[in-house]
């Protein structure tokens, strides 16, 4: 495996299942994870006469990236999570321990297993998996900087101002939050994170959609605050001095270092 990330083994990869027992993800599991996801992108672009990732739009294109980072979680883990059966639920990924695999043959027997309820949220709990290529100007701010906005495969780093997450509820913990930009025109992972004491206050409020806008579910955007407490619990970051320095910025540290 070329390595081309700095692994943070200091990082603390455990959360709390349902049923009150601590769980650990081993370092090696995330890192398994990014290698996959860059080896699917590569088939994608060797394998398919079209240009997959345009037609997805950059929306679609960031929720891909972080199926394919939860589909890599659950083959590396050996099947210890598997991916919720309803669109809508929560978390992404179900620990499938001992209670987890009881409570789900209990759903699936009572015929159960294609209803939201059950699984939002699934009473045992597990991982949520949230992406993001972070803010950038508008054009007309780019413009005002002599500059073109990013568009769809140009780097995004050069003008990077913030990143976040997003979620539907303030509840939202155990998260895994990737940071991706497109790197010769191709998108990649260029972070990963791990959020597992996030509280309701690592969240902003609940905001409505507006009518007529493009937005059909309330969010609650995490705050700076939030984003730096997920900082303070990287796994992973490119070696690459350009995202080092943007990420060590954004939240006032220097956690993350460059190794010679």
């Amino acid at each position: 495996m070329t390595m081309t990330y700095l692994i943070n083994s200091k990082a603390n990869t455990k959360f709390v299942s349902g049923s009150g027992h601590e769980e650990i993800i081993d370092i090696l599991i995330f890192e398994k994870a990014l290698h996959d996801v860059h080896s699917i992108i590569d088939l994608i672009i060797k394998d398919i006469p079209v240009d997959i990732f345009s037609i997805l739009g950059m929306r679609n294109l960031s929720a891909f990236i972080g199926e394919l980072f939860a589909k890599s979680l659950i083959k590396e883990s050996k099947n210890r999570f598997i991916g919720n059966p309803h669109q809508d639920g929560y978390p992404d990924l179900l620990l499938m321990d001992k209670w987890g695999i009881k409570l789900y043959e209990e759903i699936k027997a009572r015929g159960g297993i294609r209803d939201k309820s059950p699984f939002s949220p699934f009473p045992n709990g597990g991982i949520e998996i949230k992406a993001t290529c972070g803010s950038v100007p508008t054009p007309t701010q780019c413009a005002k900087l002599g500059i073109e906005k990013p568009g769809m495969g140009e780097t995004r780093i050069v003008v990077m101002r913030s990143y976040d997450w997003k979620a539907h509820h303030r509840e939202t913990n155990n998260l895994v939050g990737i940071l991706w930009d497109f790197l010769d025109g191709v998108p990649h992972i260029v972070a990963v994170f791990f959020g597992n004491t996030l509280t309701e206050n690592d969240w902003g409020k609940i905001v409505q959609p507006k009518e007529g806008g493009g937005r059909t579910t309330s969010v609650s955007i995490m705050p700076r605050s939030g984003v730096n407490k997920m900082y303070k619990n990287w796994i992973a970051v490119r070696k690459d001095q350009r995202y080092v320095d943007f990420i060590n910025k954004y939240n006032s540290g220097v956690l993350i270092k460059l190794q010679a």
